[in-house]
Order: C-alpha cells, then structure tokens, then sequence
C-alpha cells in the first residue's frame, strides 16, 4: 500500500514548503543538540512507538542499528522500564518522552517527578532540545500516520 499523499510533491505548494521547514527543524535537533546521540535516536524511536507510526519505527530502528546500537537494546526500547540495558539517563529521557507524547491519552503531561528525574542527567539547554525533540517526533508522527506512510522500505543512514 502506498502512501495517501506526498507531502513533498509539489515544492511550490503552501504544505510542501512548512514540510521542508519542519524536516530542517527536525535535523537541526538530531546534528546540533547536545544530548547524546544515542538518547536522541532512542527517544524519536520510543514515541514512534507509542503513535503507531510504522515509517518511524522503521527509520529510528534501522538508524539506531546502524549507528551502533545493540539489537538488544533496540528491540527492549519498547519495554524499556522493565528492562536493565538502560542508563539511569536514558530512562529519565524516556519516560518524559512517554509522558510527553501521551498527552493525549488524558495522561496529565510530564509530570514534577519525570521531570526532576531528567533535570539529574540534562542541563537546561538540553532539556529544552529534549522537549523540542519530542514536539518534532509526535508532529512529524501524526503527519505519518494521517497520510498512511507504511514502513519496512527505510534504507538505513538517509537520516539522522
């Protein structure tokens, strides 16, 4: 099955132009922050999750294999609580990302004690690139999921 729509494909049109915005946004996240690589990809994934977004799930995978990352821990990021090849950084990036990306879910958002959990581990700077992070990931999620893109084509490296 093949997508709904491409966002991309008409560089002239109003969608195709925020598009191209939103991805040098995104970008921006993933090249300039300075949180750790691994948490980055760790973190895009984990929300891909959560919103169902099989091209997502497929990139953030391949990209985190191909970036190093164990199978293991690739495989153990859905149930990371429950798992012990985490840092205690990488759990407290995670859990605001599930927080923060279950807003929807009448969850009540980040709460005090993920929050002071990941302030431990992140400076101000980079809990600001996290909570940008996680914006980017959910929006660019739901754009997936709206127009159908499907997963399992992504080659890995061609982003992030």
């Amino acid at each position: 099955m093949t997508a709904r729509l491409n966002l991309f494909s008409d560089p002239t049109a109003v969608a195709a132009k925020a598009a191209k915005h939103f991805g040098a946004a995104s970008q921006t996240m993933l090249t300039e922050s300075t949180l750790p690589a691994p948490i980055k990809k760790l973190v895009v994934l984990r929300a891909s999750q959560i919103n169902g977004d099989g091209y997502a799930t497929d990139v953030w995978a391949k990209n985190a294999a191909h970036a190093g990352e164990s199978a293991t821990r690739v495989n153990l990021v859905a149930t990371w609580r429950e798992s012990t090849v985490f840092t205690d950084a990488e759990r407290a990036a995670l859990a605001v990302a599930e927080e923060g990306t279950r807003i929807a879910d009448a969850s009540g958002g980040v709460t005090d004690e993920v929050w002071a959990e990941a302030a431990r581990h992140y400076d101000e700077d980079q809990l600001a690139d996290l909570v940008m992070l996680i914006a980017l990931i959910n929006a660019t999620n739901r754009m997936s999921v709206i127009v159908s893109q499907r997963g399992g084509g992504y080659e890995p490296g061609r982003l992030g």
